[in-house]
């Protein structure tokens, strides 16, 4: 018998309920026995499934709360305790998203909160050149406790919405 998915694979196995061939490939262990993809009904978890309301919901909350963020961590002074306000931003930014998201998890909430840091540390340099009266380069090759911080946000938002 042949494989109905991979018609060049003999196999021995068939589908318990329409008893279509099934290699070890296709087939889909289920609490009835093995099923093939269209018997077996995989369907994405819910907290998965992320509709084009939660991500604009989820986009909202990251560029309003990464606004937020990134001002109070402009004004907040470096090393150690700069780095800890990054690494609080970047939680703060990820539970904004994942309770405007209705607790989602995935890729797609990853890259919102992650949009969120960005913004964060663009309004944060923003403030540093207005305020210290600081340059791009400044900020990219002087400024390594805010490069350290940006990287311990993001791991940290993403972290949250695994």
């Amino acid at each position: 018998m042949q494989c109905a998915t991979h018609s060049s694979v003999e196999t021995e196995l068939a589908c318990g309920k329409c008893e279509t061939p099934i290699c070890p490939k296709c087939l889909h262990h289920t609490p009835v026995g093995v099923r093939c993809r269209e018997c077996a009904n995989l369907k994405r978890l819910p907290q998965y499934e992320l509709s084009i309301a939660y991500v604009a919901r989820g986009l909202g909350a990251a560029l309003v709360v990464g606004a937020v963020a990134g001002a109070i961590w402009g004004v907040i002074p470096f090393g150690f305790i700069g780095l800890m306000v990054g690494g609080g931003a970047g939680y703060v930014i990820g539970e904004a998203v994942s309770i405007a998201t209705n607790r989602k998890v995935g890729v797609q909430v990853q890259v919102l909160a992650s949009a969120g840091v960005v913004l964060a540390f663009v309004v944060r340099g923003t403030i540093l050149i207005s305020l210290r009266n600081w340059e791009i380069d400044d900020i990219l090759l002087r400024d390594m406790f805010g490069l350290l911080a940006f990287g311990l946000a993001i791991v940290v938002a993403v972290g949250r919405l695994r």
